[in-house]
C-alpha cells in the first residue's frame, strides 16, 4: 500500500508511520520539517505547511491518506480538495469530543454531533475543539464522499504523549509516598494506547475502510480505580497508599478535574457519558487492546529517557500541592 500521512513524527502520527514501516508499506510524511526530521528515513518526506504550503502534495498518488493533524475545517478542507483525485481513501483522525451531550452512557456513532454559531472561528480552546472537529469531519466527506473513515478515538495514551494527561499517574504513582486519589474509585474511565490506535488505524486503511468508527479503550469497561491501582501493583515502591478524597472537598479547594488530575470529571452528572463511550463498532471491526499494565510500564518507561525533544505540557499538580490539599484532607 502507499500510504500518506499528514504528521507522522509526533504522538499518534509517530506511531502509525511505524506501524506502517514495519507492514513494509511505502510510507510517505508530509511535514514542517521540524519535529524531528531524522525519523523514519526509510519514509519519502514532503516539506511543507498544511496552512497554505501544500505543493509538495500536488502531482503524487496514494492508495489512501492518514490526517493526524488536522484541527481547523479550513485547512483540512484545503488538504482535502487536494489530494480527492490523488487518493482511494482519506482517514481522518477527529475525536469523541465532537459529541456535544455527555449526559448518558454508552453514546455510539450515531449521535449528534456539535455545531458552532460562527463556523469561521479558528481559535481553538475546550468550547471550540469539538465542533472545529465536527466541521472538519464534514469537510473530509464533502471532498470524498463515500471515500472517507472518520476516526474518533477517546483519550489517546501511551509513550511520546506531550500532553502528560495520562503520564501523570505512571510517573507520580512510581514515586511513591501518600498519592492523593481524586474522587470515586468506581468512576468509570476510558484509554486507547496510542500503539494500539495505530495499528487500528493501519488496519482499517489496507481494508480501504469507510465510516465512522468510535476508537475507544479498554475492551471491558473499566475505573479509575483500576487505572490507579495497576499503577500501584507495576509501578509503585512499598509503602505507597492511595488516598481517595472526594469530590465535594476538591471542588472547594478549586482542584481543577481533568487539568489539575487528569481523567478525574470531579462527579459531574453531566459527564456522567464522557468515560462510557461505545465502542462495539471499532472492535468488531478489530481493534485490540494491550493489557493495561504494559501501557503503564511503556509509558512510564518512555516518560524516564524522554529526551526533551517534544514540549511537553508537564503535571499540573505540583508535589507541593498534593501534600498541602492530603494534610487538609485529614485534617478538615
Amino acid at each position: 500500500m502507499k500510504l500518506l500521512v499528514l504528521g507522522g513524527t509526533q504522538f499518534l502520527g509517530r506511531h502509525i508511520a511505524a506501524e506502517a514501516l514495519e507492514r513494509r508499506h511505502q510510507l510517505t510524511l508530509f511535514t514542517r520539517g521540524r519535529t524531528r526530521p531524522g525519523l523514519f528515513p526509510a519514509a519519502e518526506h514532503l516539506i511543507g505547511d498544511r496552512d497554505g504550503r501544500l505543493d509538495a502534495l500536488r502531482g503524487g498518488s496514494w492508495d489512501v491518506v492518514v490526517d493526524c493533524s488536522g484541527y481547523l475545517p479550513r485547512v483540512v478542507a484545503d488538504s482535502a480538495r487536494l489530494l480527492a483525485a490523488a487518493v482511494e481513501r482519506y482517514v481522518f483522525i477527529s475525536s469523541v469530543s465532537v459529541y456535544p451531550d455527555y449526559s448518558r452512557p454508552g453514546i455510539d456513532e450515531s449521535a449528534a454531533v456539535a455545531t458552532i454559531e460562527d463556523e469561521t472561528v479558528e481559535q481553538i480552546d475546550e468550547h471550540t475543539y469539538g465542533p472545529l472537529k465536527a466541521l472538519c469531519e464534514r469537510a473530509v466527506e464533502e471532498a470524498l464522499p463515500g471515500r472517507a473513515l472518520i476516526v474518533r478515538p477517546g483519550l489517546i495514551v501511551g509513550p511520546d504523549d506531550p500532553t502528560d494527561r495520562f503520564t501523570y499517574w505512571p510517573v507520580r504513582i512510581a514515586a511513591g509516598g501518600r498519592v492523593l486519589a481524586p474522587g470515586d474509585p468506581s468512576a468509570p474511565a476510558q484509554w486507547i494506547d496510542a500503539r494500539d490506535l495505530a495499528a487500528f488505524v493501519v488496519d482499517q486503511a489496507e481494508h480501504r475502510s469507510t465510516g465512522v468508527v468510535n476508537a475507544v479503550g479498554p475492551a471491558q469497561p473499566a475505573t479509575l480505580g483500576e487505572l490507579l491501582e495497576t499503577c500501584v501493583c507495576e509501578l509503585a515502591p512499598p509503602g505507597t497508599e492511595l488516598c481517595w478524597v472526594d469530590d465535594a472537598f476538591l471542588a472547594d479547594q478549586e482542584v481543577e478535574p481533568w487539568s489539575d488530575l487528569p481523567l478525574y470529571l470531579g462527579g459531574d452528572p453531566s459527564m456522567i457519558g464522557f468515560e462510557q463511550i461505545s465502542g462495539e463498532r471499532a472492535r468488531a471491526a478489530g481493534l485490540r487492546h494491550r493489557p493495561l499494565a504494559d501501557t503503564v510500564r511503556d509509558t512510564l518507561a518512555w516518560h524516564r529517557q524522554d529526551d526533551g525533544e517534544i514540549a511537553r505540557s508537564g503535571f499540573k499538580l505540583s508535589r507541593e500541592r498534593e501534600s498541602e490539599l492530603l494534610a487538609s484532607y485529614r485534617n478538615r
